[in-house]
This record gives C-alpha cells, structure tokens and sequence, in this order.
C-alpha cells in the first residue's frame, strides 16, 4: 500500500553490521544468524540487498577496521552500499535514489542499534511513503543502563511492539519475525 506509486519492489536494507557497532549488543550471534537468513531469502528472489555503513569521525571513523562490516555478511560488489553520518539513513546519503532506481516501495529492516538508527531509519521510510516492515528478531541494541535507558531486551521488545502499532495514510508499518518474511 505504499504511497510511492508505480514502486511495487521490496528492498532489504541491512542498517550498521560493523564491527564496532556489534561489540556487546544483545543476542549478537542471533542476530547475525537472521540477518544472514534474511539475505540468502532476498537474494533467491532477487530482492535487492542494501548495507547501510555508519560513520562518524569520534567513533566510527571512515575506512577503519572498527567501521567495517562484519566479515561473515555476504556482501556482493553490485550491493548498494548507503555511506551514512546521521541515524536516518535516508539524510544526507543515496538512499532514495538506490530505491527509486530499483522501484522499491517496501522497506524490510534489520540490523543495530535499534534505539538510534534502526529506529531513526523506520520512521525515516514511513515519513517518505515507504511501507516498512522492521524485522522483529534482526536488530538489537548494546546495553545502556549506565545512562538510563531500559536493559537491551525491553529497548528491543517495546521498539517491535510499537512498530507493530504504527499507521499513517496509506502506509503499512509492521513488526515480524525472520520466518515470517516473505520477499516476492
């Protein structure tokens, strides 16, 4: 039901899977595992597969090894690969213009932190008219009760919950797990 007409294509958009972004998030190896579940689905149907790559200049420094991908993802040279600075991985970058070029109107969604980029990215596709489905057991978060926040597994259970419940005219957003998606 996306409101991108004439985009009928799903897209599978892999958010942050760098090295450093993945030391001690919750459930990693699990994690990892869907995501590579996800991609080997999406490419026995030729749905495109794009990385999305963080960096910034305190942490995630450009070309380091901390800013990789993680080296068991299956990334392919024809890959879009999405240079970001910012948690919306729509500001700023090639985003749109890789989904526009592949008529895509569904966003699946995975990969980390959820409570900033995944987060800022969900909401980033369903404000541009993308229906956008996060994959509820694909994305994780590390754990920042040092600072407040709630422990990883409620960041990550009440960003699935609420992502499940989200609307907006003539947009789907949903929630479900990796064998529930189905890409066609």
């Amino acid at each position: 039901m996306t409101t991108l007409t004439h985009r009928p294509a799903t897209a599978l958009l892999i958010i942050d899977v760098q090295n450093d972004v993945m030391v001690g998030v919750h459930e990693r190896e699990r994690v990892v595992d869907n995501i590579l579940t996800l991609v080997a689905r999406a490419r026995k149907t030729d749905t495109p597969v794009i990385w999305v790559q963080h960096s910034s200049e305190n942490e995630l420094a450009f070309g380091t090894e901390g800013w990789t991908f993680l080296a068991e993802l299956p990334v392919q040279p024809a890959d879009p690969i999405v240079h970001k600075k910012h948690g919306d991985a729509f500001e700023d970058t090639n985003l749109e213009a890789d989904l526009e070029a592949a008529d895509v109107g569904h966003l699946v969604i995975a990969g980390a932190h959820t409570d900033f980029c995944v987060r800022s990215t969900l909401h980033g596709g369903l404000v541009r008219g993308y229906d956008v489905t996060l994959v509820s057991d694909a994305h994780t978060a590390e754990d920042l009760t040092e600072w407040g926040a709630p422990p990883p597994e409620q960041v990550i259970a009440h960003t699935n919950m609420y992502w499940d419940n989200q609307t907006a005219p003539g947009r789907t957003a949903e929630a479900v797990l990796t064998e529930k998606v189905t890409f066609t």
